[in-house]
């Protein structure tokens, strides 16, 4: 069963997840280009230079209707009319992931007025946080607008799109906390989950943390972190942490869904099946970069399949854990959709790259709740253990008819036993009287009597024990013999008044100051106590 406040939490991480999609599709609709500029795209791939000083080089590219997501060299071209004089940023819809570009912008006399370039590889300096915008100032009047994009790969068709700066400001905001959100988050599961396999040896945790931060330093390379803040422009940390992130996250279902060789034979054939491909799409990746990202794109694919097949088998095995992972995973596709699948946005400044960075952190957060519910079952499970062993520990230190303990754990209480202490052997007598005379019920009511009256009389400033038959033993830490005897009688005359006449003790003491170890302060006390025994029978003969 899932604990209740557990549960509650999964479900509304769940339509928190639910939320962010519907979100993101109002926030698209709801932000529509400041004008529409009729693109026209050229390949500038295999074609002759062209020369932004000369714009009539244009017509040696070969027209195309889109990108090659592969990579490539592109130059975008438009009519752009500004009704009113002010400040305009150009940037790219759709995707972030681009290695280099440049914009130029031409007046009607097509001369070259104004030009920017940037990218992930580029050292140009961001006028905007997170972002390739870039900022004109533009009088009243008819522009030509040429935009040059190359990388050697593209997660979308990025599409050049003009606005202006006060509207600009205030579209990216949503986009750049999303960002700011899922690297926070990234760094706190990261950093909690490492820490965590380290102290508890698990590789679950380890595996987890892994998963995290590849996705983090893709996340940041792809949302311009790395390159703005840490100087770092290398274009494939986009693409090669989520080789590596593809790889983890299938060993991580493996070990989160206690995948075993013996016991899931198919499953961990299929897992392994899926580890190679992997491997396989990775190494293709390195020696064919132009492919790398559509190599972690296809590999994307093969672990959402891997952890549906495993998530459902496992569930119908009876698994909480798959149960709740299966969640986790359904959330994951319905955004990771988005990022995955070649696709064009409505939306200006919402990209795919939000859209993946959104269904990496909604499954984190549900696959860190169910690494939470898996750490709980196996507290719960060495709980248990601890129990079962306490009770274990108890039966075997305990004596099975009088409840007090045994020869055993007088053993155990010996080893820590002080200087001053003492150790007293009582035998009772004529306990064969009353198993012969009455049987043997009414002996073991002498032996539960005598032990539960020497028990309460100790009251915590020693211990009782039954060393086996009809003999006892009591271990005193300060040494106070006048009191285990002054006890022994007392127990002894509440018995005669209580049904057993015919009852007695012989007890011997012997003290830890008088002998050097445990074994020779026993032979003492049994020694003081046999004579003791004599001692009476001989009064009463």
């Amino acid at each position: 069963m899932y604990p209740p406040n557990y549960f509650r939490i999964y479900k509304v991480l769940l339509f928190t997840s639910l939320l962010i999609s519907l979100v993101f599709s109002s926030r698209a609709y709801a932000q529509a280009e400041t004008q529409n500029i009729a693109w026209q795209l050229y390949s500038i791939e295999g074609s002759l230079p062209f020369d932004p000083n000369h714009p009539e080089t244009i017509k040696n590219l070969q027209k195309v209707d889109g990108i090659s997501l592969v990579g490539g060299h592109y130059l975008y071209t438009g009519k752009l009319n500004i009704g009113e004089d002010g400040d305009y940023v150009l940037d790219f819809k759709n995707t972030t992931t681009i290695d280099h570009f440049s914009f130029y912008i031409y007046d009607q006399q097509n001369k070259l007025i104004a030009t920017a370039s940037g990218g992930i590889g580029s050292k140009a300096l961001n006028p905007f946080f997170l972002r390739h915008g870039r900022t004109f100032d533009l009088k009243t009047g008819q522009y030509k607008l040429l935009a040059e994009v190359s990388s050697p790969y593209f997660i979308a068709q990025p599409v050049p799109y003009v606005d202006t700066l006060a509207h600009y400001q205030q579209a990216i905001k949503l986009g750049n906390a999303i960002v700011l959100i899922g690297i926070g988050i990234f760094l706190a599961l990261g950093i909690y989950y490492g820490a965590l396999s380290f102290a508890s040896s698990r590789n679950t945790e380890l595996l987890y943390a892994l998963f995290i931060f590849s996705n983090l330093i893709f996340n940041a390379s792809a949302h311009l972190v790395v390159s703005q803040l840490l100087g770092l422009h290398n274009f494939y940390l986009v693409s090669f942490p989520i080789l590596f992130s593809n790889f983890i996250y299938v060993l991580f279902v493996m070990r989160l869904l206690e995948v075993h060789p013996a016991k899931n034979k198919k499953l961990f054939l299929l897992g392994s099946v899926a580890l190679v491909l992997l491997a396989i799409f990775a190494l293709f990746g390195m020696m064919a970069p132009h492919w790398i990202n559509e190599m972690a794109r296809y590999g994307v694919w093969v672990f959402l399949l891997y952890g549906m097949v495993a998530g459902i088998t496992r569930t119908i095995q009876g698994s909480v854990v798959a149960r709740l992972y299966l969640v986790a995973l359904t959330a994951f596709v319905a955004l990771a959709s988005m990022a995955t699948l070649p696709t064009t946005l409505s939306s200006n400044t919402i990209d795919v790259e939000h859209y993946g960075m959104s269904a990496i952190v909604v499954e984190s957060m549900l696959l860190a709740l169910v690494l939470t519910y898996r750490v709980g079952e196996l507290y719960r499970e060495r709980l248990n253990i601890l129990r079962h062993l306490k009770h274990n520990k108890k039966l075997a230190h305990t004596d099975s008819l009088t409840q007090i303990p045994n020869r055993y754990a007088l053993e155990v209480g010996l080893t820590s036993i002080g200087h001053h202490s003492s150790l007293t052997y009582i035998d009772m007598d004529n306990l064969k009287f009353y198993n012969d005379t009455f049987g043997h019920e009414k002996g073991d009511e002498l032996l539960t009597k005598f032990a539960t009256l020497m028990q309460r009389g100790m009251d915590g400033k020693g211990c009782i024990y039954r060393v086996g038959g009809d003999e006892f033993a009591a271990v005193c830490g300060d040494g106070d013999e006048m009191r285990v005897q002054a006890l022994v009688d007392k127990v002894v005359r509440e018995m005669q008044q209580d049904g057993f006449e015919n009852v007695g003790v012989s007890f011997g003491t012997a003290y830890m100051h008088e002998v050097t170890n445990t074994s020779e302060l026993k032979h003492l006390a049994d020694i003081r106590m046999y004579e003791n025994k004599f001692r009476r029978k001989k009064q009463n003969s």
